[in-house]
């Protein structure tokens, strides 16, 4: 039995590559394709920047990710263990393990922040959001009670720990089938319900217009830096999803079709919240957590058929992000699983319930340090907390080195040829090998550099701008 054999028999494999692309567009499509990317546009040149932007997808995040899905497939393993064998055990295994740790760091935080949307959701449902409801007092209220933090971190993590537990095909795959088409509905149905409110093409008019004065240096470097961690690059999410990916699927194709469901989902959001937002006769400019936790329930209590409208679409709308998370976590718990799994033969289960276990433990602080126990944040020694802690080095720093050593890796130490023979045994008319292997080898990583520079250079240069709401006070940079 060949090792390809024998490693797809114990590591399970993508039952269709519909299955495959519906899981990396999942991991790709999270809570920053709603909360970041309709203000960056809005403030970047409307279509102006959408073009950009779309630019940078293809030519940078396009590449990227088809080279991971290239290292995930020929190597058959986790990150740590695909590389190590495509570089005959060389020293780049790094690489795959800063994705692991990653992802493990990440998620840790990450089930924090959609415990918050779970808890707005039955929120919603409910009725809770009224006219008279103090959303700002809300959500403060909301993260500093412990009980309500633990609980709501705790039923999402648990979510995703049984998901991936049960395996590739029975959990995550068909997890994911019925998570991404309740996505889509979601989306459709607030989206009808947003362009048929009075004042929607004036916030159409706000989100799209095309501005090409606002176009700066720093627009196009906002661009490429939304284009990249919009699409969960750097991780080891795509490589690890691409390992249980069949020899005879068309990895091009596949990695086109999740940036163009990412790169929808994304657009469709802004034309979901401005003229809502209009409607509501609120802030336009406002973006991040505070946008979602802040600004939209009192957009919803204002919609037609209240107090009903605003509990449907209000709980529609936090399921939306709900589902958004859910199946972004799913990928980040999956990366150090598989490690496990491969490198040090776990079982899949025990494997799940360690990591995920760990992954919720470490979580308590950053949960706590946003209101419940305050001196975790004067523990940490900066005037932030434990979640904007994190999420700088790893979101901001990790992700970006681990795509630029993935793009160093492929381009010039295991080699073009080898990558486009994996590429070939799905798409053995791929026609578009030369422009793949000149960005991969090239323009990625004067792009990535380009990224990590503008990052640095944004946290070094002080910023003049008022001092953040609490509900602001967390994590702007992440686009899971």
């Amino acid at each position: 039995m060949s090792t390809s054999t024998m490693t797809s028999a114990t590591r399970g494999t993508w039952g269709s590559r519909l299955a495959f692309i519906l899981a990396v567009a999942g991991s790709a499509i999270g809570l920053g394709n709603i909360w970041r990317f309709p203000i960056v546009t809005a403030e970047g040149g409307g279509g102006a920047f959408v073009l950009i932007y779309l630019l940078c997808a293809a030519f940078v995040g396009l590449p990227v990710m088809l080279a991971e899905m290239v290292v995930g497939r020929a190597g058959e393993r986790n990150p740590v263990g695909a590389i190590k064998h495509l570089g005959n055990g060389t020293k780049w295994r790094w690489v795959g393990g800063l994705g692991v740790v990653t992802a493990f760091i990440v998620l840790s935080f990450y089930s924090v922040i959609a415990g918050w949307t779970i808890h707005y959701m039955f929120s919603a449902g409910v009725g809770k959001f009224t006219e008279t409801l103090d959303t700002d007092a809300y959500f403060i209220e909301m993260v500093a009670d412990p009980g309500k933090e633990m609980l709501y971190h705790g039923i999402f993590m648990i979510a995703v720990i049984l998901t991936v537990a049960a395996g590739i095909r029975n959990g995550i795959e068909r997890t994911i089938k019925v998570t991404m088409p309740i996505l889509g509905v979601v989306l459709l149905v607030l989206l009808i319900r947003s362009l048929t409110l009075p004042g929607a093409f004036e916030g159409l008019a706000y989100y799209l217009t095309p501005d090409f004065s606002k176009v700066t240096a720093n627009t196009v470097l906002q661009a490429l830096a939304q284009a990249f961690f919009s699409l969960s690059l750097g991780m080891g999410a795509i490589i690890t999803y691409g390992s249980y990916l069949q020899k005879d699927e068309s990895l091009p194709s596949s990695a086109g079709y999740v940036v163009m469901l990412d790169s929808a989902v994304a657009l469709l959001a802004g034309c979901i919240i401005f003229p809502a937002l209009v409607y509501a006769n609120l802030p336009l400019d406002e973006g991040g957590p505070g946008l979602m936790f802040q600004v939209l329930p009192q957009v919803l209590v204002q919609l037609p058929w209240a107090p009903w409208g605003g509990i449907l679409f209000g709980t529609i709308f936090f399921l939306l992000l709900a589902i958004a998370a859910f199946t972004s976590a799913i990928s980040l718990l999956e990366v150090p699983v598989s490690y496990l799994v491969d490198e040090k033969n776990w079982k899949r289960k025990k494997a799940t319930w360690f990591v995920g276990g760990g992954a919720f433990l470490i979580g308590i602080p950053s949960a706590l340090s946003l209101g419940a126990v305050g001196w975790l944040t004067e523990l940490s020694g900066f005037e932030m907390s434990l979640i904007d802690l994190l999420s700088g080095p790893f979101m901001d720093g990790a992700l970006v080195i681990g795509a630029l050593g993935l793009s160093l890796f492929v381009g010039w130490k295991w080699g073009l040829q080898r990558a486009l023979t994996e590429i070939r045994q799905g798409s053995p008319d791929f026609k578009l090998s030369a422009i793949w292997a000149f960005s991969i080898r090239y323009v990625a990583p004067i792009a990535i550099v380009s990224i990590l520079t503008f990052q640095l250079y944004s946290i070094f240069t002080p910023d003049s701008s008022p001092e953040e709401s609490p509900e602001e006070a967390v994590i702007e940079s992440t686009d899971l």
